[in-house]
């Protein structure tokens, strides 16, 4: 795969991991502070409170944690792939574009 494919992938990934992050962490912002605060946590997304068990939305936000850092993580590796690639070393001299040397 070409070196500026790998940059733009490595990118989009890592983008995506942050995305993911904030969508989930914002989701699950009140389950923090209920469960630091209170020994219940209650669901409010449907208009009256439901009770849920603060233990699985903690395991819930460190699965998607685990999953923003994952795609993070993954980008940065293929990021660099990217930029450590081997760029115009591999050029043959028969496509080499500009002035010919003699």
């Amino acid at each position: 795969m070409s070196d500026i494919r790998l940059i733009m992938l490595g990118s989009v990934i890592i983008f995506a991991g942050f995305v993911v992050g904030g969508i989930t962490g914002s989701q699950y912002l009140q389950y923090a502070i209920q469960a630091g605060q209170f020994d219940d946590c209650f669901d409010y997304s449907s208009g009256i409170a439901v009770k849920v068990k603060c233990d699985q939305k903690e395991q819930d936000k460190v699965m998607f944690l685990a999953l923003s850092l994952g795609l993070i993580g993954g980008g940065v590796v293929i990021l660099v792939k990217g930029i450590r690639g081997k760029w115009d070393q591999n050029v043959k001299s028969d496509e080499m574009l500009g002035p010919k040397n003699g």
